[in-house]
């Protein structure tokens, strides 16, 4: 079973949030995930993003594989250092 940290839209018309998740590669954009890492709001200058760094961190060492968009955000808070 491949493992992605990805973004899960949520909110109303032109107004994103999104949930950061831990989901099967399988499954759809917003369906079924594993875990909910963090949430990430794009809407407010500058954007918000609350990650739960341990759970992340766990779930990389199992295998996941981060988005490129999560990758950028991981990058931000100082959760990945390596390319």
């Amino acid at each position: 079973m491949s493992v992605k940290i990805r973004l899960a839209r949520h909110g109303a018309k032109k107004r994103p949030f999104y949930r950061i998740v831990v989901a099967n590669i399988e499954s759809p954009r917003d369906g079924r995930f594993l875990e909910v890492v963090g949430t990430y709001n794009p809407l407010p200058d500058p954007a918000e993003v609350n990650l739960k760094g341990d759970r992340v961190k766990y779930w990389m060492a199992q295998g996941a594989e981060p988005t490129d968009t999560v990758r950028n955000l991981l990058k931000k808070q100082g959760l990945l250092t390596n390319p």
